[in-house]
């Protein structure tokens, strides 16, 4: 993905701890707008996260960021298990909360482990995300597809351009 393509975005959040918060994250320029829009609903909804840095902060580990429950976007890496292009390498994709809303694949595993817990989907504790909540409403009002909707492997904390 050219540099060129993708916009550096601050957005206000709400922290685990009550209070208010900037974030940032990187996206592809043709969803800038859009996500904008979507973490404006969220603040006003006071959907909480508990972080939102750039990768980067994580020396661009996948796994390192999921476990710090951080909620990102860009990351120019592979699919999970395979060897194709993520969405989050075009920037078309969002992680929110991943140890709450941890990836969860039909043999069992859970990314990250520290997510385990929540891999109870009848738990409904702070930043979970669930099927037809202010998160899930928020993505689909711009056309965004949610990896807990998938069937087979879950991945709770993705949010999608594409549905993939």
């Amino acid at each position: 993905m050219p540099i060129k393509d993708l916009r550096y975005l601050t957005m206000s959040l709400w922290g685990f701890d009550g209070t208010a918060h900037t974030g940032e994250m990187v996206v592809h320029e043709n969803v800038a707008g859009a996500v904008v829009k979507v973490f404006g609903r969220l603040f006003a909804a006071r959907f909480p996260m508990q972080r939102m840095r750039l990768v980067d902060a994580y020396g661009g580990d996948d796994d390192r960021s999921m476990a710090a429950n951080n909620t990102s976007a860009f990351n120019c890496r592979a699919v999970t298990g395979g060897t194709a292009w993520s969405q989050h390498a075009y920037g078309w994709a969002i992680d929110i909360n991943p140890v709450q809303n941890p990836y969860v694949s039909k043999g069992g595993t859970v990314l990250p482990p520290e997510g385990a817990k929540y891999a109870n989907r009848s738990l409904s504790d702070r930043g979970m995300i669930h099927s037809g909540d202010v998160v899930v409403n928020a993505f689909a009002s711009i056309g965004w597809g949610w990896g807990g909707s998938w069937s087979g492997t879950r991945d709770y904390q993705h949010f999608s351009a594409t549905g993939r």
